[in-house]
């Protein structure tokens, strides 16, 4: 529930010594851990966490494996958390450690951010169902133009990597130790809202995650298929006064058109939604607010692009000067 007071607890009770190495190795080794408690304590600011995310990175041994086959490894020991800050804090520690296993691959390590970002958003783009234009290796070869210090990387190692993930997504932990299907990778946000039925006008509790500007829903956490699809584009989303839930939210088609979504039946398939708009209420007004913010940019912002765009511009002052 809370991995801080988690690790508070054990310390308290000389289960576990609070510092840097004894805690990463709890991290890493121990059993049965949630994988996404792991991957929001790594990513914290305070110092301690910094020196613990560096021992937790420093257990992992990148040595002759390409950048695909260290991600692998690395994306499997926990969960990355939905905030950018965070995703940059463990992404900027990975570079950092890869650079050490294998000297001279990269002018840099900001030429491994770069390029491990570049990666992760290709392995999103070549299986995500909902992404149309899928990525050719032309494309993935032109967006890694001059990120080694002004130079380019060579042509057959961004061929070997963008044909590793052709091959095969990534695999990323769900805290059951089960795989977790790619379009759920590194939701923007998750929880329970209750929703407004299309045909039948009743509420009904749902598990939402947001991610890749789509809305799926789910009845329980544990199913590996949602229920149902709502694409995100040219919708809009408003506060909702409505007399029998106190903060609700509603989406909308800002073109005033029938809203492009689907449900799945086992009988039927995919079926296409029947909503002119969706309805949904959350538990609190902060809750609330938290949601509509988060779709708002989900559908404006893709954070992983403003980090590596970022990045890109440090690296063009550093060649200028």
């Amino acid at each position: 529930m809370d991995p801080k007071t988690g690790i508070q607890y054990l310390v308290e009770n000389e289960l576990l010594e609070w510092r840097a190495q004894p805690v990463a190795d709890f991290l890493y080794k121990e059993e049965g851990l949630n994988k996404s408690a792991i991957g929001n304590f790594l990513g914290e600011r305070e110092e301690k966490h910094l020196e613990v995310l560096k021992a937790f990175v420093g257990l992992h041994e990148f040595s002759d494996l390409n950048l695909v086959q260290a991600l692998r490894f690395f994306l499997w020991s926990f969960r990355l958390p939905g905030e950018a800050q965070k995703i940059d804090r463990m992404m900027e520690a990975f570079a950092a450690r890869y650079c050490d296993c294998n000297p001279g691959v990269f002018q840099s390590t900001d030429t491994c951010y770069i390029l491990s970002f570049s990666v992760i958003m290709l392995n999103t783009s070549l299986h995500n169902p909902n992404v149309r234009d899928k990525p050719g290796l032309r494309h993935f070869v032109s967006m890694n133009r001059g990120i080694n210090h002004g130079h380019d990387l060579p042509d057959d190692l961004l061929t070997k990597l963008y044909a590793s993930i052709r091959s095969e997504p990534f695999k990323i932990p769900e805290d059951d130790g089960n795989d977790l299907t790619l379009t759920f990778f590194n939701p923007e946000r998750e929880g329970w809202l209750l929703k407004m039925g299309g045909r039948v006008k009743t509420w009904k509790r749902r598990w939402f995650i947001l991610t890749d500007s789509c809305l799926y829903y789910f009845q329980y956490t544990t199913d590996k298929d949602p229920i149902g699809i709502i694409p995100l584009e040219n919708l809009n989303v408003r506060k909702l006064q409505k007399s029998s839930k106190p903060y609700c939210l509603e989406l909308y088609n800002c073109r005033g058109q029938k809203i492009k979504a689907c449900k799945t039946q086992n009988k039927r398939g995919v079926v296409p939604g029947k909503h002119q708009s969706y309805q949904l209420s959350a538990a609190s007004e902060e809750e609330r607010d938290e949601w509509m913010d988060a779709i708002r940019a989900s559908v404006t912002k893709d954070p992983f692009h403003d980090l590596v765009s970022s990045r890109k511009r440090k690296l063009t002052i550093i060649e200028a000067s």
